[in-house]
């Protein structure tokens, strides 16, 4: 007799299959990851690669770039001194300061679409940062202007944290990560308003003239923005995969065409609507950072240390604020989906309106104190709710919604200052109250934000629309056929958590005329039993 033929191994189906070749193939990693590879947590005292090295090199670089940009304001009433500034030539430099990062952000966002936000941020930071050391050569207001200008170009750099963290974190978790880089990227803002102060006086005791050691202070904030631009080339991964670069070799990144990317950002009317709502919780952070001190030091008659302290608790709020709007955007997601993250972001964005405008109409240090600590918690909670949403505008432009919705943020700031706080056409405390009364006005443009795939504010959505129909639609037939919608294809499976906990766990995905996630790298399921 023959021996009988060794027993067969068990049917598996193609999502098992496909669940061990990434487990097999996959690289390793020290936090969990989704099929993309983006982590599905937030440890913030590890500093693994290349999630959490990604995560503290690049809010450490932004926050660098802050400092740079807002170094000036703290000392200003030795500068204005010094240089013989009058109010307009103030209101100019601040306006300066602001609206050179309009373009840069817009380039930003192309540049991270199109070389990874590793390199792209490094070399903002690198090519800034002469212009933080010719402070100290100044010698007229032109020469300020220019300065602040020239300067204010690196905070474009919030537009590669926040394509850098959305590529490395999963989407449950991107509002999160986002809200913590960008917060304590701009705790800058405040922290500076702290650390300018006490340079400058170590300065003054080791014999400098006042006029000599405000210059000398310049040379801190220079030094740690190289240094932070160096950590990002040496040590930074654009992706969880790896380097740009490398994966474009590869070929595990395709080459895309900047004219497609560009016109699907620009014909995203969402887009539009975050970067105008931004330029008013964004926006207003950047035109208090610039008023805050000097209002305090002229109508409170305090001296430049409390000054300088009261403009610091505007900015070192964004220790929780604008880490906890990311973490509040997270939570209402899980519970309510997308449409959960819009009502969270216009509620909170709204209050802080109305804050601004109590804040103009105190007359009370005290309480013009609390009131500005509330307003900066409730504007800056709005900045990390508001990159909640921009990552699940587009996959396909990501890194150009994120630019257009940063240099809106710069676009607000200008306009601000320049109705509100240029010249005096308006008090201080009048044009805080009328920058209270546009925030109200703009948010409600969030009313108008619609997934089809989700539902917006107030409208549920459409129905038999999926997450693979709406990112699909960003490629044409030829691009579908070469394969290139596979990443938005993945990315729109690990998305499905915007329907809200009720939606995902009862709702059975409708036929959809694009190819689903299990379909596109398992095979038809039902065809593999029937054939097996």
């Amino acid at each position: 007799m023959e021996p009988a033929p060794p027993p067969s191994p068990p049917k598996r189906s193609p999502m098992d299959l496909y669940r061990d070749n990434e487990s097999t193939a996959s690289p390793k990693f020290s936090l969990p990851v989704d099929s993309e590879h983006k982590a599905t947590e937030i440890r913030i005292l590890s500093f693994a690669p290349p999630h959490m090295r990604s995560f503290h090199l690049s809010w450490f670089s932004f926050f660098a770039c802050f400092c740079s940009t807002f170094a000036s304001p703290p000392l200003l009433p030795i500068i204005r001194d010094n240089l013989s500034l009058t109010a307009t030539d103030i209101g100019n430099a601040g306006i300066a300061a602001v609206s050179g990062a309009v373009l840069a952000r817009l380039a930003m966002g192309s540049a991270c679409d199109l070389v990874g936000p590793r390199l792209a941020s490094a070399s903002l930071t690198l090519l800034t940062a002469p212009a933080v050391f010719f402070t100290s050569t100044i010698s007229s207001p032109s020469g300020f202007l220019l300065a602040r200008f020239f300067t204010g170009f690196s905070i474009a750099s919030f537009v590669s944290t926040q394509y850098w963290m959305s590529s490395m974190f999963s989407a449950p978790r991107v509002g999160g990560a986002n809200g913590l880089v960008g917060g304590w990227g701009n705790l800058g803002g405040g922290a500076i308003q702290l650390i300018m102060p006490f340079i400058f006086s170590l300065i003054r005791k080791i014999g400098c003239a006042e006029f000599t050691a405000w210059r000398v202070a310049f040379f801190v904030p220079g030094f740690v923005q190289m240094v932070s631009a160096i950590g990002v080339l040496a040590m930074g991964q654009d992706f969880p995969d790896g380097n740009f670069g490398a994966l474009k070799k590869s070929g595990e990144n395709t080459k895309d065409e900047f004219c497609k990317v560009f016109y699907n950002a620009i014909t995203n009317y969402r887009g539009w609507i975050l970067a105008i709502t931004y330029g008013y919780c964004f926006g207003v952070e950047l035109a208090v950072d610039n008023i805050i001190a000097e209002y305090y030091y002229d109508r409170f008659d305090v001296n430049l240390h409390t000054a300088g302290i009261i403009a610091a608790s505007f900015g070192l709020a964004n220790v929780v604020s604008r880490p906890g709007g990311g973490w509040i955007s997270d939570r209402l997601a899980a519970r309510f989906g997308m449409r959960g993250r819009l009502w969270g972001l216009w509620i909170v964005q709204t209050v802080g309106g109305v804050l601004c405008i109590v804040l103009g109409r105190m007359g009370s240090l005290s309480f013009s104190v609390l009131v500005v600590v509330l307003f900066s918690l409730f504007v800056q909670a709005a900045c990390g709710l508001t990159f909640g949403i921009v990552p699940f505008i587009s996959r396909r432009s990501l890194g150009l919604i994120s630019g257009m919705t940063g240099g809106g943020g710069n676009v607000g700031a200008v306009i601000t200052q320049l109705i509100f706080f240029r010249g005096s056409k308006y008090s201080k405390e009048t044009g805080i109250t009328l920058m209270g009364v546009m925030i109200v006005c703009c948010t409600l443009l969030i009313t108008l934000i619609y997934f089809p795939q989700w539902g917006g504010m107030f409208f549920g959505p459409k129905k038999g629309f999926t997450e693979e129909d709406y990112y699909s639609s960003e490629w044409n037939d030829k691009e579908k056929e070469k394969g290139y919608h596979q990443p938005s294809l993945k990315f729109a499976h690990n998305s499905k958590n915007e329907r809200g906990r009720r939606k995902v766990a009862s709702v059975t995905a409708p036929v959809s005329t694009a190819p689903t996630y299990e379909k596109l790298f398992c095979g038809d399921a039902e065809s593999y039993s029937d054939t097996n």
